[in-house]
């Protein structure tokens, strides 16, 4: 029998991935934004989605919703904002805008699980900030769970992704079960420092990337973020994974059915010919002055790939970085490579919510780490699951947030953006950004 797991702040589904390749069944996924839990939906077609903030949600309510019964929850995974640092010297877990850890925290007791997985910025662990840490093991001590320390700050280069990527990642378990030890590292970073010469480097950015078709190519994905009938390239070890080409690229998780010829997630961005140059004369590896985007490394990994801010902080996207081959920002789907996401697994059609999803998720390879640490502890082999899942309706990839909040039946949140589509408005969209850079403003391609 596969371990049960509960996503919180599951977003696209980053955690729910890994934690699935690892053996878990993702039972619940707690998402406040319903165009994530769209997405969700679509790529996690058996897991129920829970469309509410975790402020407003008990366990005993995701329980029914998922028709656990009295089924023993294994792991509640996820990662909560935390933001009250002004507070230092007071009691920071009781800052309101740092509800959410608490709610972590209360949900995890709540479902009784056996074990957690507490997701966070790496600037946690720094300086005063580390009184919030001490906080949240405090409240977990309170409820009835150790906290394995010390804590690490795990980077997802050194667990053969090509993304130099650290996150602070809190292990607990219920007092009087077996804790969790960390993940050891499987690779060096490439290009980088060694942290053990008898590691592997792990993947590059020409490795994740140089079997897709260029984006460019194809006229219809200025109107469309996907192609049908494409050819690829030769795949490396790890794009070949990404494509599933084995039965071994499935780890444990569940095969899904999907078109292995349709290039998705790959809509267009209009660069002027002035951007298109100043790309072409930046240096693999360094930033471009003027737009400050990051051209990746071919032999190297990419630096961190963020998710911007929210409708509420002014809804832009961080940049996409400059492709290490082309004069143009990479694709959603190029950021999903380096993410570790495999080539099924779609994101939302627009370029802003697809790149701030891939941004937001903990990268797969990195989550599935983590999760196999939890499954050892719990001491239970599992195997291949034999059956196969069908996607979810397309059509869900495409719903803006009033579209969304309909289909779940739920208000639409404030302050959100919604991208419409249409090739004209992201062309001139892609166009008035770039002239903004080149007076010396951000810009967001």
């Amino acid at each position: 029998m596969r371990p049960i797991g509960i996503d919180l702040f599951s977003g696209a589904g980053g955690f729910s991935l890994g934690f699935e390749q690892a053996g878990f069944d993702i039972a619940a996924a707690v998402e406040i934004d319903p165009i994530h839990c769209a997405v969700h939906k679509y790529n996690f077609p058996d897991t129920v989605v829970i469309p509410q903030s975790v402020e407003n949600v008990t366990g005993a309510e995701i329980r029914k919703k998922a028709k656990l019964g009295k089924k023993r929850v294994d792991c509640v995974f996820g990662g909560a904002p935390c933001q009250g640092f002004s507070l230092i010297g007071h009691r920071v877990l009781d800052d309101p805008r740092n509800k959410l850890v608490k709610d972590f925290v209360r949900l995890v007791s709540e479902l009784d699980s056996r074990y957690f997985v507490f997701e966070n910025v790496k600037g946690l662990t720094v300086g005063k900030h580390k009184a919030v840490l001490q906080e949240v093991v405090e409240e977990f001590d309170k409820v009835g769970y150790d906290v394995l320390t010390p804590w690490q700050v795990l980077n997802a280069a050194h667990f053969a992704t090509p993304q130099n990527r650290q996150r602070l990642f809190l292990l607990g378990a219920k007092k009087g079960e077996k804790l969790p030890s960390y993940p050891t590292p499987l690779t060096n970073i490439s290009g980088g420092k060694l942290i053990s010469e008898s590691l592997p480097f792990g993947p590059t950015c020409e490795e994740a990337l140089s079997d897709l078709p260029d984006a460019d190519r194809f006229e219809d994905l200025l109107d469309s973020d996907e192609i049908a009938k494409v050819s690829y390239g030769k795949p490396s070890a790890y794009s070949s994974e990404l494509r599933c080409k084995s039965t071994k690229a499935w780890h444990l998780g569940y095969k899904r059915v999907w078109k292995t010829n349709v290039l998705t997630s790959s809509a267009r961005t209009v660069h002027t010919d002035i951007s298109k140059n100043r790309f072409a004369a930046t240096e693999q590896g360094s930033v471009e002055p003027v737009s400050r985007f990051f051209k990746l490394p071919g032999d190297g990994v990419s630096n961190t790939l963020r998710a911007g801010t929210d409708g509420a902080r002014g809804a832009f996207t961080s940049p996409r970085p400059i492709h290490y081959a082309y004069n143009r920002c990479i694709t959603v789907r190029e950021m999903a490579r380096l993410h570790g996401f495999p080539d099924w697994f779609r994101l939302h059609v627009t370029k802003w919510h697809g790149a701030r999803q891939v941004g937001n998720a903990v990268p797969p390879p990195l989550a599935r780490a983590v999760a196999s640490s939890i499954v050892s502890a719990i001491g239970r082999k599992i195997e291949k699951p034999s059956n196969k899942l069908t996607l979810g309706d397309p059509a869900l990839l495409t719903l803006d947030m009033t579209q969304a909040s309909k289909y779940f039946g739920v208000e639409a949140l404030a302050n959100r953006r919604d991208r419409k589509s249409g090739a004209k408005k992201r062309k001139q969209v892609d166009i008035e950004r770039e002239r903004n850079a080149l007076v010396g403003g951000s810009a967001y391609a």
